[in-house]
């Protein structure tokens, strides 16, 4: 399938497919679950290449019953700032690269509405809701390493651990001390925080993987930045915060307040 979608982008290069804002479930659910029936997922764009689209054309089929949301980039600020206080909004709008400001807007999106987050590139191995079943709280995966990975996340909304994860990240762009965006905001935070041991897991083979239908190339085909992993090496993860001196104002060792704020829908 890869080979034939090189042939399909040599013949049309400039051809893109469009991912939907929101779709709405293929097969009506029934019963209740305690894990939101919504799929997350974002991108820099949501004009994608051919393996991308067939990529979430799968997960719509192996989650029927299941809702698609999708923000792009700006779509995501415009969520922290209609939901979470200044605070998380000054820190997300420190993190100069997309991968990072992904990792953070995911426990956050999944903190207010619940649901499951997906990678632009993973794909479901099994239905969803056999996967997840009906009394679920979360389901987090584990890599064949062993520990914890955070490109796919089931949640109920206002958990305790997507709370210590998003205190964690806050407080690591507020010292930003740690470089790369693995420990500052993505699968690091997670094993620090939480350990494979302190949730409630699956082996990424029996949930979600990645990589089958796409890969960096075809990701990143209209992002001349690249991949985070090449882009961190040119750019700061966290911006230097200009409006603080010192430890005046700082948010280190306070608690931000990080069940959402009530809006109404």
């Amino acid at each position: 399938m890869k080979m034939s979608c090189y042939a399909f982008h040599f013949v049309f290069p400039d051809t893109r497919f469009t991912l939907p804002e929101h779709a709405a479930p293929l097969i009506r659910p029934r019963g209740t679950t305690a894990i939101p029936r919504i799929v997350w997922q974002t991108n820099f764009t949501n004009r994608v290449t051919l393996p991308v689209y067939l990529n979430y054309l799968f997960n719509r089929l192996a989650a029927p019953t299941f809702e698609y949301r999708f923000m792009v980039t700006e779509a995501r600020a415009d969520f922290i700032a209609a939901h979470y206080p200044e605070e998380i909004q000054r820190s997300y709008s420190r993190l100069q690269i997309g991968a990072a400001q992904a990792d953070f807007w995911r426990v956050l999106v999944l903190q207010r509405h619940g649901g499951v987050y997906l990678d632009i590139d993973a794909h479901l191995v099994w239905p969803l809701g056999l996967t997840l079943g009906s009394n679920r709280s979360s389901l987090f995966i584990r890599t064949k390493r062993g520990d914890l990975s955070n490109y796919f996340i089931a949640s109920q909304p206002a958990t305790p651990q997507l709370a210590a994860v998003i205190q964690a990240v806050n407080t690591n762009i507020e010292e930003n001390t740690i470089k790369g965006v693995f420990d500052m905001t993505g699968p690091g935070v997670f094993n620090r925080v939480l350990g494979v041991h302190g949730v409630d897991s699956v082996l990424y083979r029996y949930a979600c993987t990645q990589g089958s239908f796409t890969n960096e190339y075809f990701q990143y085909i209209d992002k001349p930045q690249g991949k985070w992993t090449h882009e961190q090496n040119r750019v700061d993860v966290v911006r230097k915060d200009s409006t603080r001196t010192g430890k005046e104002g700082s948010m280190h060792g306070r608690a931000i307040p990080l069940v959402p704020r009530a809006v109404h829908e």
